[in-house]
């Protein structure tokens, strides 16, 4: 039996299906004079607070992932962090640059083949992209629609992912965050 396992493919020792958690960032700083870089926004004390109510509620679903994809961006940046310091057991970071905003659904997804032994995985970006590759994943016709700090999970049948995932559930922050934790 050791021999026939030795003998698998690389393609047969990953895994078949995996659980994409789509997040989108938590409340940030309104865009105007304070903030003229755009990518520098950061997250308001309320959206912060509110992100750890949700990520607790996601905690009492028995949510674990073991990798969290983040877009460069401040805001994203700190809500990832808000789930690393909630989930358990803490996931790996990384920082994938086509989930900035303006990036199309097939970009994202060629940027998340690379990660393609992880079984559970989030990633945490922006509307209208976070939608738009949503409702790509499921073969939808119109973009799912995110509230700030709202989660999807969307499980892929194969990897990387394809126009072949199932919605199991979408989720708003009002509602993750009343799950008793």
């Amino acid at each position: 039996m050791a021999a026939a396992h030795r003998g698998r493919s690389a393609k047969e020792a990953r895994p078949q299906g995996v659980r994409l958690y789509i997040v989108r960032h938590a409340i940030a700083a309104e865009r105007g004079a304070a903030w003229p870089d755009d990518t520098k926004r950061p997250l308001t004390l309320k959206g912060i607070a509110r992100m750890r109510k949700g990520a607790r509620g996601l905690r009492a679903l028995g949510v674990s992932v073991d990798l969290i994809l983040t877009s460069p961006l401040v805001r994203a940046r700190q809500t990832a962090d808000v789930l690393l310091e909630t989930l358990r057991p803490v996931p790996r970071l990384a920082v994938v640059d086509a989930l900035a905003p303006d990036r199309s659904p097939r970009a994202v997804a060629e940027a998340l083949a690379r990660f393609d032994r992880v079984r559970r995985i989030a990633i945490v970006g922006h509307e209208p992209g976070l939608g738009e590759f949503a409702a790509w994943l499921i073969g939808a016709s119109a973009p799912l629609v995110f509230r700030k700090g709202g989660v999807a999970r969307i499980d892929v049948p194969a990897w990387p992912p394809s126009r072949h995932g199932r919605l199991v559930w979408i989720a708003t922050p009002r509602m993750l965050r009343k799950l008793k934790t």
